[in-house]
């Protein structure tokens, strides 16, 4: 359930967005992932996550950038910056060694498993599927942004796909793993 939440701040985004435009959206987003950072520092037993960081960073600095500037994105265009900042945070979670599902995962398995090889690489592999999908996202994003002959739902569905399947890969995945060491 921790995992789902780190998404409110994009659910915020995409809800707010469509009803009153794209720098609200970006708002929405930097307020969602403040207060959960805010709720993560408050907590004694909640810890503050990378990825959660990072969504504060990405939509308060697009949130700033769209304010300050005369900048009129579409609707593809500012979610190819969100979700393109989402892809760099987790290929930055892996790229540094600490692929973000680690401290998620943490949340749920015992200490001593913590450092294993393979729950290590459990989470390797499943940040990278995250990143897969995000990248599907950006791709998404850029043939509604581009391609704007393309129905909407196409974004949609691809959007959809990536996100469902990546959600269904993370419970997949590390029973998978344990049934082929067992």
């Amino acid at each position: 359930m921790t995992f789902l939440l780190t998404f409110a701040p994009f659910l915020a985004f995409a809800v707010i967005e469509r009803l009153a435009g794209a720098q609200a959206g970006l708002a929405a987003g930097a307020i969602v992932a403040a207060a959960l950072l805010i709720r993560d520092f408050v907590s004694p037993v909640r810890r503050i996550k990378l990825l959660e960081v990072g969504t504060f960073l990405l939509f308060g600095a697009l949130t700033l950038y769209a304010l300050t500037s005369d900048v009129q994105w579409s609707i593809a265009a500012v979610r190819l910056r969100v979700d393109g900042g989402l892809m760099l945070i987790v290929l930055a979670s892996i790229a540094l060694r600490r692929p973000f599902t680690l401290q998620y995962a943490r949340e749920t398995v015992a200490r001593e498993l913590w450092n294993s090889p393979e729950f290590i690489h459990v989470n390797y592999v499943i940040s990278a599927a995250w990143a897969a999908a995000f990248g599907a996202l950006v791709l998404a994003d850029i043939a509604m942004a581009y391609a704007t002959a393309l129905p909407h739902s196409v974004g949609i569905v691809a959007t959809v796909a990536a996100l469902v399947g990546a959600f269904k890969f993370t419970a997949w995945y590390p029973a998978q793993h344990a049934a082929k060491r067992a």
